[in-house]
């Protein structure tokens, strides 16, 4: 079946029309409408064998000693989202095409749009808790970024912000539950969740769980207390709100609640959070619908209202409550996409969508009109429309309720009150807007909209009429398909049928439709006459004043706190980091203390005690000079460096010794750059310390030395211990037959702890990008220098950043250091280095971490000696590529295993026999540390040489100015 590319295909179209021209509107609209049109005839076809009562599961072996593997899984209410999502994601793309200006970058915006879509997709096919969390929480991303598209506009930044905060924090949220639920089930896998009901509702961590569950539930569909960021996300273009109410984003956390209902309900627990929260958001947003002069405003209250009657329905703990909670949620996805792109219409031919400006528009747009009218009356619940049937089935729910006695009284009048306020809405969507004489003075002329804009209306004001008149043909078969798994058994017997005869529910539908014209026309006539006032109900529950009440407080207290904890210089920070890890790693060993192990001891060796006794000279020394002369302190600091290298080698780990070696030489490096930046001082000539700068220094080495003698008495202890109490057998005994490989430290870091290798690259990357975009602005251009044709040294307009020297004898020193035409010999050398030590890292002492510092530092060379004028006219490095090349090939790598049916980055070995080379031992993660070489060497030199740039450039703007000791104090760089 191949599922997985039914995931991956929104993806892969959203690369492509990013790789799109800037203008090229109708192409990009084009390719999502086809994608998205492919996806939808995909999941189409797969009607059959969902309709023989089959579950499609595709499982992919990600980290199964964990449970957690890469699942597809499509079953009927799967099925019936995946048909939203793409069928209406096609015919929002249709409409955007004519919705979007020219000035737009279109292909950007159907990029966000086709990764959105496969975002819910993945939402809706996962199979696994943790899978459903990721693509939860990609939905919220690509939101934010379609919330925000008009980044110019400052609502929309705002509105961004806040969709992603609250339902970020919602998805944290989440995430927790959602650990917690694998946990009480013993499985992360769906399936298995789903069948044990009765053991979730049995254990004690029930109702902590639900609760985080329901938070993130609660956050993703607006519901109360959460419900104010979602008008703030209407600052999105129309296209956007249209697919983010009908049929994406809000409609996740229903979603999930339906996708969890077989086992989360049924409990106390879950009937008054759910069913609580749903009563409120219904009866608040539509209340608060009623009173909004923007259409958009008012759907997005409207919206909050109907999903909150579809959490409502999830929550009365019923079999048919659950079936009309499924319906509705069809229903809804089709009127309300139709109503936004109404409105998105009526503002991109009048320029405005304030009701109390609009009338009369039917005379100018009578399609439009019409159309507007059905999908109105739909969501008033209207006879003879969709909205009808599940509205009605509704309040059935409510008036067969069996609770305690006010709230089965309570729970049908705020049914019939949020009815009756949907059809006072309706009645300012529709006749407001439509009826009436002709509204003038608007910022453009009114007229229909282009023929295909109104397609995808046209579309889906049909299905409402369709499904209206004739439900049981049309929705019965699909509505029975897809409710089937929210139940988790036989479905309940209901009817789908236009008539029951006069009930309960009919007379509520009544009630509602004739309350709600006669509330409509008092509230227009009290307008009419200037008496209308807003109740004060929406400021009272104003959730949006909770959140930035909220953040008003978190901004004072890390306000207070960075003025207590915080300064601007870097050594009382420092301090308070040392102390802190010295408090709690004291508060931790006060019971127990340390113990140590009977392992047998290493004989002392004098060599080994003169090598320390050489560091810690070098420490104190380092610290010494770093008052005088900071090129020394360096100096004596790398020769500390050098002694911890020495250190590793003694108790037989070379390839911590490599790298402790090479990483010494970049951060030497990085630390010349960083002098530049650090602040000037005065130099004080009096050879005698005051009291408050000895009590200091006495402070400091005091914490020096409890910090340190901690940590070496705790690497006593466990060296102390004997080896089985460790886990390193365990990656002893199965190095070489399962990774292939008998360096056990390489084969860790790119096998046994791959996955954690990889998050540690791309954080490296992100890093030396962010460090590249700050500095990128203050970058020179390349023309700067010019070197004379004799240079031989290290030219001055970077070394010279670099030493910092305090006197003349220094810098010519610093000219004289290594000859250029030396260095540039000595880099194919370094070159065909890194590449022994690449080649023998899985099973000899090295690999791609060291290889890159080694090729990077060749390439820093280059810098130092020659200048970056040279460099960077010879040497095309694209250090950017690199990063990202690595990446990919590191991606790519791990993909490679699951292609073949083994878990993420599973290695392989192979025995290849070469014509000259003979036979060469070959591992698959030989390409994973290739990937990892790449990203260390883009990530180093982007780092180094942006702090470079910025280095010469602060040396030739502010030249160093001293002052001879008969005049005044020296000041020292």
């Amino acid at each position: 079946m191949d599922l997985v590319y039914l995931l991956l295909l929104p993806f892969a179209g959203s690369l492509v029309a990013a790789l799109m021209p800037t203008h090229a509107r109708t192409a990009a609209a084009l390719w999502t409408a086809l994608v998205a049109a492919a996806a939808l005839a995909w999941v189409a076809l797969l009607t059959p064998q969902l309709q023989n009562g089959l579950v499609l599961r595709e499982e992919y072996r990600w980290i199964p000693s964990a449970g957690l593997n890469f699942v597809i899984r499509i079953d009927g209410f799967a099925w019936m989202f995946a048909l939203l999502v793409t069928g209406i994601g096609m015919l929002v793309a249709v409409y955007a095409r004519y919705y979007m200006s020219k000035d737009d970058p279109v292909p950007r915006f159907f990029s966000f749009f086709l990764a959105f879509m496969g975002a819910m997709l993945g939402v809706v096919l996962s199979g696994n808790l943790v899978q459903i969390v990721f693509f939860w929480e990609l939905t919220s991303l690509f939101s934010f970024l379609l919330i925000g598209y008009w980044h110019h506009r400052k609502d929309a930044r705002r509105g961004a912000r806040m969709a992603l905060t609250v339902t970020g924090a919602g998805g944290l949220a989440l995430l927790a539950g959602m650990l917690m639920l694998g946990h009480i089930v013993g499985s992360y896998d769906l399936d298995a969740v789903l069948a044990a009901g009765e053991r979730i509702h049995l254990h004690p961590l029930y109702t902590t769980m639900l609760v985080l569950v329901l938070l993130g539930a609660l956050t993703k569909s607006a519901q109360f207390p959460f419900h104010f960021w979602l008008p703030h996300a209407m600052a999105a273009p129309t296209p956007v709100s249209s697919y983010l109410h009908s049929a994406t984003m809000v409609k996740a956390g229903v979603f999930l609640l339906a996708r969890l209902w077989p086992a989360l309900s049924g409990t106390p627990e879950w009937f008054w959070l759910v069913t609580g929260a749903g009563v409120i958001t219904l009866v608040l947003g539509a209340g608060a619908a009623m009173f909004q002069n923007d259409l958009k405003g008012l759907l997005a209250y409207s919206t909050i209202s109907h999903l909150g009657l579809i959490t409502l329905l999830l929550g009365l703990n019923r079999d048919l409550a659950a079936v009309a909670a499924v319906f509705h949620i069809m229903n809804h996805a089709t009127f309300k996409a139709s109503l936004f792109m109404a409105a998105g219409i009526i503002d991109h031919e009048t320029g405005t969508r304030d009701v109390r400006r609009l009338s009369g528009l039917f005379k100018a747009m009578p399609i439009t009109a019409t159309l507007a009218f059905v999908a109105s009356a739909a969501m008033a619940g209207v006879p003879l429309l969709n909205g009808f049937l599940s509205k009605e089935m509704f309040f059935a729910e409510t008036v067969d309720l069996s609770s305690i006695p006010w709230l089965d009284y309570g729970l049908p009048v705020a049914a019939t009150v949020a009815g009756i306020f949907a059809v006072v809405y309706s009645l300012r969507f529709s006749v407001d807007v439509f009826l009436g004489p002709l509204a003038k003075n608007l910022p453009l002329v009114p007229h229909e909209p282009a023929r295909w804009m109104r397609v995808p209306i046209e579309v889906l004001v049909l299905l409402c009429l369709t499904v209206g008149i004739f439900p049981q043909w049309s929705i019965g078969p699909a509505l029975d398909l897809a409710a089937q798994p929210v139940v988790g058994g036989a479905l309940p017997s209901f009817s789908l049928a236009i008539w029951h005869g006069v009930s309960k529910p009919l007379v509520m539908s009544l009630i509602a439709l004739a309350g709600g014209i006669a509330l409509y026309l008092a509230m227009r006539q009290a307008r009419a006459h200037g008496h209308f006032r807003r109740p004060p109900l929406g400021r009272l529950l104003d959730g949006q004043r909770l959140f930035h009440g909220a953040l008003y407080g978190l901004d004072r207290a890390s306000r207070a706190g960075v003025r207590w904890l915080s300064t601007y210089r870097l050594q009382p920070q420092v301090l308070l980091l040392v102390l802190a890890a010295l408090a709690l790693a004291a508060a931790s060993l006060w019971r127990g203390g340390v113990s140590w192990g009977d392992r047998t001891r290493v004989p002392a060796s004098l060599e080994f005690a003169l090598l320390w006794l050489m560091g810690c000279v070098c420490a104190l020394a380092a610290a010494n000079q770093a008052k005088f002369h900071r090129l020394a302190a360096l100096i004596m600091l790398g020769a500390v460096g050098l002694a911890v290298s020495l250190t590793f080698l003694w108790f037989s780990a070379p390839d911590l010794a490599l790298t402790q070696l090479t990483v010494e030489v970049v951060t030497t490096i990085l630390f010349l750059l960083g002098m530049r930046w650090l602040p000037k001082r005065l130099q004080d000539e009096s050879p005698h310390l005051g009291p408050r700068v000895r009590a200091r220094r006495a402070r400091d080495l005091l914490v020096s030395v409890a910090a340190g003698g901690g940590m070496a008495v705790l690497a006593y202890a466990m060296m102390t211990r004997p080896a089985p109490q460790s886990i390193s057998p365990f990656y002893i005994d199965r190095a070489l037959p399962e990774g292939g490989g008998t360096n056990v430290v390489n084969v860790m870091l790119v096998d046994f702890r791959g996955f954690d290798t990889m998050g540690e690259i791309t954080v490296l990357g992100i890093v030396a990008l962010t460090v590249y975009a700050l500095l990128r602005r203050f970058r020179p251009p390349r023309e700067v220098v010019e070197l004379p044709p004799q240079q031989l040294a290290v030219p001055p307009d970077l070394m010279s950043d670099l030493i910092n020297p305090r006197t003349a004898q220094d810098t010519a020193l610093g000219y004289m250091m290594v000859p250029a035409v030396l260095v540039r010999l000595l880099m194919p050398i370094a070159i065909v280095i890194a590449a022994y030590f690449f080649m023998r890292g899985h099973n000899e002492p090295g690999g791609g971490f060291v290889a890159g510092l080694v090729v990077a530092i060749a390439f820093l060379t280059q810098y130092i000696v020659a200048g970056t004028h040279w460099v960077e006219a010879h040497l095309q490095l694209r250090v950017i590529r690199w990063i990202a090349t690595g990446l990919l090939l590191a991606l790519a790598t791990g993909l490679g295993s699951l292609w073949f049916g083994y878990p993420f980055l599973t290695t392989h070995t192979a025995h290849l026999t070469l014509p000259v080379v003979g036979e060469i031992h070959v591992a698959s993660a030989l390409f994973f540390d290739a990937g990892v070489f790449s990203v260390v060497v883009g990530s180093t030199l982007l780092i180094l040489i942006a702090l470079a740039h910025q280095s010469v450039r602060s040396h030739r703007k502010a030249p160093e100015k001293t002052v001879t000791p008969s005049t005044g104090p020296r000041e020292v760089g």
